[in-house]
């Protein structure tokens, strides 16, 4: 993708536009920039990796509650931001609300297949 990028040259015919085109390259992706992380930066992605090193069942909630404890001014969305960016995710176990317990035993509907009328309705109610 580099070397295609790196083809297109402006002010020249075709367009650039054209030359996106053909050579299938993103046009706004000519324009963008990419950042490269500051010393800070680095640095909080150091100490959320020793971090998860020693505690791999915190979550982002426990790791910007650890860090701001120790001092560091940073908000969760930072740190999820961070996490997903280095490949990090919490070792605990995740909600599984749909699957049911194999042990729970599993009744059966009494009413299908029945036309539920005004006098049956008050049978069942008492």
């Amino acid at each position: 993708m580099k070397q295609r990028r790196a083809l297109v040259e402006p002010n020249i015919d075709p367009s650039m536009r054209r030359q996106c085109e053909l050579l299938a390259v993103n046009r706004p992706s000519l324009y963008c920039e990419p950042v490269v992380p500051d010393e800070e930066e680095l640095a909080l992605m150091r100490r959320i990796d020793e971090l998860h090193l020693k505690h791999p069942f915190f979550g982002s909630r426990m790791l910007t509650r650890t860090l701001q404890g120790a001092g560091t001014e940073v908000n969760r969305k930072r740190v999820q931001r961070l996490m997903k960016l280095m490949g990090l995710e919490s070792t605990a176990p995740k909600p599984n609300t749909s699957k049911p317990a194999p042990e729970h035993p599993v009744y059966p509907y009494l009413l299908r297949g029945m036309t539920i009328s005004r006098g049956m309705a008050r049978r069942l109610l008492i």
